[in-house]
């Protein structure tokens, strides 16, 4: 039986990742920051307390018994270099069979990110990798851009007229429990996509349609989003990577669809409308 050690295992991605690899029969490792996020995670799920601040003992002694790991980086952690190419070695030391890494689609030509320098790390210590290389989220609309929707009925992104494949991450989990309990995908890179490529100005009318009442896409300027969020009182180093994203998207870079998650999982990618529906509760303005 396969034995997953699963960081970020209570957040939006990495739970999906837990439920779907006990789905599939494998044991569950979850990684938590502390004792008391244990609560969140499923029933027959181990929960291990890790940091990745750790020392390389204690990162060893964190994998103990597990023989893959499913890896993403933490938001907060810009220096991958120190705080994960250190698990990344442990894996290697404790001969882990698959090292799942949650990266970024189009990362291969972005060397700035820090997807892509652990990308590369990965290839020169020949670990036995699979990248999975996502499109933009369902989940921003629930997240990043939550207040806006939820507040003035509006979708407030410097998208343009733009049009992007979103993904929902419960697919990613879908996708990691496929590919961590099969056989075949060691050293292999998959652009993860939805199967629909929508404006926003379509998220906007398919947010109408599924939550009763009108939600507009204004097309703001990149610097009136920028200043909206230091106003909020987000850092520069927050806000610059924010301008990098917007940009990307408006060069149509995300726009195009695939099936891979339907090759990989035997299942459609959800739907836009769909992924409302499930969440409506977060944008209600009651």
């Amino acid at each position: 039986m396969t034995t997953v050690f699963v960081t970020g295992a209570t957040g939006t991605v990495g739970m999906p990742t837990v439920t779907n690899l006990l789905a599939r029969g494998a044991s569950v490792v979850g990684a938590v920051r502390q004792e008391a996020d244990a609560a969140a995670l499923p029933e027959g799920v181990e929960a291990r307390e890790f940091d990745f601040a750790y020392t390389p003992a204690q990162m060893d002694a964190a994998l103990e018994g597990s023989d893959s790991l499913f890896l993403m980086r933490p938001p907060a952690i810009e220096d991958v270099k120190t705080y994960l190419f250190p698990l990344i070695d442990a894996a290697q030391r404790r001969g882990l069979k698959q090292i799942a890494f949650l990266s970024l689609q189009g990362v291969q030509g972005n060397r700035s990110t820090p997807h892509h320098a652990v990308e590369a790390y990965l290839k020169e210590v020949d670990a036995p990798y699979t990248m999975l290389r996502p499109n933009f989220f369902m989940q921003n609309l629930s997240s990043a851009y939550v207040e806006a929707i939820r507040e003035r009925d509006e979708i407030f992104v410097p998208a343009g007229r733009s049009r992007t494949a979103f993904i929902d991450a419960r697919d990613i989990g879908k996708v990691a429990g496929a590919v961590l309990t099969g056989d075949g995908h060691t050293r292999k890179a998959y652009t993860l996509s939805g199967e629909q490529s929508l404006s926003y100005k379509n998220v906007a009318k398919i947010m109408s349609e599924q939550l009763g009442r009108e939600i507009t896409y204004t097309r703001p300027k990149e610097d009136e989003f920028l200043d909206d969020l230091r106003r909020r009182g987000y850092p520069e180093d927050y806000v610059a990577v924010q301008r990098m994203i917007h940009k990307v998207v408006r060069l149509n870079v995300s726009a195009f669809p695939n099936k891979k998650i339907r090759e990989l999982t035997g299942e459609p990618a959800g739907t836009m409308a769909e992924f409302v529906r499930d969440y409506k509760d977060v944008w209600d303005s009651q």
